[in-house]
């Protein structure tokens, strides 16, 4: 045994190693070699404690004699070699499997929603479709109450799929839901462009709001946008949600398509036979039921799908809504007192310094300002509005930024931000108060326009904004983020309602009866919430400022859906009071008007 463990051990190991691989890939099991143990005698006795142990291995472990020698892989003349440029090297191996762990870690978006939503249900589905086809049927023809009519079974269908996701309904989530479709009433009033745009604007911001919940500063500025990205998910668990129904459901779906089908059928049938019976309820039936021509069928396709698309991502974002908060800003370094302080309070006493310019020139040194100055009273007015806007523009900012790095040891630190920070805001306060001011002498001097009167709403809505802070200086930030969206929907319905082209034309009708000049060309531009204003100037006046806004409505007779009440009302106005064709009178009476006088020609005109 001896001489067999040496001769083992002076032997090479590769021809061993290679005498046993060939062996074992002829399909016989190599015979055991007593050798010693590199641990030296000791382990040599413990592996031969048993001898049987290595036979017992060996015949477990050899194929029966009658299965035959099962050749190994790539072996032998007819299997064909795979070549070296087309084998994978090894690190392709692991480069692939960190490409599946990289495709496997979730994104932001999935991060941050709450979980994957339930199947679509029926409610939602019927609620989807509703609102498509009312999209295709009713927005064609223009914007008027039929977006509120569209808006209604969108957020049907959002409510049923946050009931069947298990989301109960918060209170902010009912101020959103009923702010965004209290702002749709504002094109079911008003003919006029710009407000009615920014009413749908925000309309759709508040339902982002109600749909994803936010509350935090970043929550609340995203989650006004965060409907948008769930575009494709929306539609792709609508799809899914189609097809399984459609799977499970066949029979159903044949009887509603034939239900369906003969219920078109005779509503057309009947509905025809009384129509040609009288002519009352013919009218009624044409001006209840829309008008959709061949013509148009890309257009409405195309509000069909965009109507669809809306819906499936308002239920989408209902049952699995993005919690925007998540996203957090780290706050900036902490500075020290001094070198936080010193830039505000250097800024309060410029702004106390000018503050108490303006209390001068207020109470008594007006007259000597302008003659100093050598501007007219409308010049001095429109020369700081602009300034003192940006200026509490930029207060806003600066009072954001210095949040940020404000000092946070301890109670002295908060004192000292309270104290700085609330003098800048009730300073900043009285140059809101100066701005409007200016606003008000220069609209008595050249009348009010639409430009003019949007940047004095903004001017006061910041005002608004700077008393919100100072209230939270003292009760607490945490709800302030959500109120000043609460102010600035509740300042776009409050400009909506009070029918701004209807304030310029009264104001401007007013202006005449005090012998001011009048800019007719510039009121003839309004829209139709300008005509009861304008009706009551005399002639030619009258038909020289509505006779453009008569050719439109004239031109373009919308049905009831699209047609605002503003609309309706001018209509019937100048039904009873028709415009008097006045020819080339119109252009005389609208030169040399208005805001132009005062103007030399090389000096800029703003119509606006």
């Amino acid at each position: 045994m001896s001489d067999q463990s040496s001769d083992a051990s002076s032997r090479p190991e590769k021809p061993e190693e290679s005498r046993d691989a060939a062996k074992s890939t002829s399909g016989t099991a190599p015979e055991p070699v007593n050798e010693a143990a590199p641990g030296g005698p000791g382990r040599a006795k413990a592996a031969g404690a048993k001898p049987d142990a290595g036979k017992q291995l060996a015949r477990a472990s050899t194929p029966p004699a009658s299965t035959p020698p099962v050749p190994p892989q790539n072996a032998g003349p007819d299997v064909p070699k795979v070549p070296a440029y087309l084998q994978a090297p090894p690190g392709d191996v692991w480069q692939r499997q960190r490409q599946r762990q990289g495709q496997q870690q979730p994104g932001v978006l999935s991060r941050l929603r709450t979980a994957s939503p339930p199947a679509i249900g029926p409610g939602t589905l019927w609620s989807v479709l509703a609102t498509a086809l009312l999209s295709a049927l009713l927005l064609g023809d223009g914007l008027g109450p039929n977006l509120l009519i569209v808006a209604l079974p969108a957020a049907l269908g959002a409510f049923f799929a946050a009931r069947s996701a298990r989301r109960g309904l918060r209170p902010w989530t009912a101020v959103w839901a009923v702010g965004g479709l209290t702002l749709l009433v504002v094109p079911a009033l008003r003919e006029a462009g710009w407000p009615v745009f920014l009413a749908v604007v925000s309309a759709l911001a508040l339902g982002s709001l109600a749909l994803h919940g936010s509350r935090s500063w970043l929550g609340v500025l995203l989650g006004s946008v965060g409907l948008f990205p769930s575009v494709a998910a929306g539609v792709r668990w609508g799809w899914h949600g189609v097809r399984a129904r459609a799977d499970d459901s066949r029979g159903r779906v044949r009887t509603i398509v034939r239900s369906t089908a003969v219920a078109v059928v005779l509503l057309v049938v009947f509905g025809a036979l009384f129509a040609s019976a009288d002519a009352a309820f013919a009218d009624l039936l044409g001006s209840l039921t829309p008008d959709a021509s061949v013509g148009d069928s890309p257009w409405r396709a195309f509000l069909f799908v965009l109507g669809l698309v809306g819906a499936l991502a308002t239920a989408y974002s209902a049952a699995a809504p993005v919690r925007w908060d998540g996203i957090t800003v780290r706050p900036g370094k902490a500075r020290n007192r001094a070198e936080w302080a010193l830039p505000l309070i250097v800024l309060n006493l410029l702004f106390a310094a000018f503050i108490t310019l303006q209390l001068v020139v207020l109470l008594g040194g007006y007259d000597k300002v302008l003659e100093e100055t050598g501007l007219t009273p409308a010049a001095y007015a429109r020369q700081g509005f602009w300034q003192l806007l940006w200026a509490t523009v930029l207060t806003l900012i600066v009072i954001a930024l210095a949040l940020r790095w404000a000092p946070r040891g301890g109670p002295r630190d908060r004192a000292l931000v309270r104290g700085v920070l609330g003098a800048l805001c009730v300073l900043t306060l009285v140059v809101v108060a100066s701005a409007l001011r200016r606003m008000d002498l220069y609209v008595d001097a050249f009348g009010l326009t639409r430009l003019r009167i949007s940047v004095a709403a903004v001017e006061l809505w910041l005002g608004v904004v700077l008393v919100m802070i100072l209230a939270a200086g003292v009760f607490g930030a945490k709800l302030l983020p959500r109120a000043i969206a609460v102010s600035a929907a509740v300042g776009v319905l409050a400009f909506g309602l009070v029918s701004p082209d209807g304030l310029i034309a009264e104001q401007s009708v007013q202006r005449h009866g005090r012998d001011k000049p009048i800019d007719i060309d510039y009121l003839a531009g309004l829209s139709a919430d300008a005509v009861p204003a304008l009706n009551t100037l005399p002639e030619p006046l009258r038909s020289c400022a509505l006779e453009n806004i008569d050719r439109d409505l004239t031109v373009t007779e919308a049905p009831w859906y699209a047609s605002s009440w503003g609309e309706v009302r001018a209509r019937d106005i100048l039904e009873k009071h028709p415009v008097q064709n006045n020819g080339t009178e119109c252009y005389r009476l609208g030169e040399g008007t208005g805001e132009r006088e005062g103007y030399e020609e090389d000096d800029s005109y703003d119509p606006y």
